[in-house]
């Protein structure tokens, strides 16, 4: 990851922890071009729709100022098992046995490519959530649909916006 995308993901974390703080869960997406330009979505755990409609949007307005790199990250509960990483949306429900929250967050940069990672994060006694540093995942990814930032990875990259249209 190049030092300007690691810079940019630690704004965008820094956002997202604000909103988590603020017991807000949104998705909040960075872009760098001719300027840089941040979104934010509070629907976007809602549903596939929704979220499908943040990141082609996103995408666009890449493309309008020449994004070269962008981040986006959203929090997540992750459920790590052998060979295996399954998300959901995060809810105010306790935890589950086997269940992390976290911050799942894709970065690209045009002279670097992508890279995916989380940052965990934990709650104190008073329910007030303890970041951990950001944290590359080192092995092997394949991405799913699902996945946050696969859509506006392939909209600003390949131009496909076809991506789990019917």
């Amino acid at each position: 990851m190049t030092e300007e995308t690691f810079g940019l993901l630690l704004d965008v974390a820094e956002r997202v922890e604000h909103a988590v703080r603020s017991r807000d869960c949104p998705a909040i997406a960075a872009l760098e071009g001719e300027r840089q330009l941040t979104l934010t979505d509070y629907d976007y755990l809602r549903d596939d729709d929704a979220a499908k409609e943040f990141e082609l949007n996103a995408a666009a307005r890449g493309k309008q100022i020449g994004a070269i790199r962008w981040v986006i990250a959203v929090p997540q509960v992750w459920v790590i098992t052998s060979g295996e990483i399954s998300t959901r949306a995060v809810s105010n429900h306790a935890l589950r046995p086997g269940e992390e929250e976290a911050i799942t967050w894709m970065s690209y940069d045009a002279s670097d490519g992508v890279d995916y990672g989380r940052i965990p994060y934990t709650r104190a006694p008073s329910g007030e959530p303890v970041f951990g540093e950001p944290e590359t995942l080192a092995a092997k990814v394949w991405p799913e649909e699902q996945m946050p930032g696969y859509r506006l990875l392939r909209s600003l990259v390949t131009g496909d916006n076809s991506i789990g249209q019917d």
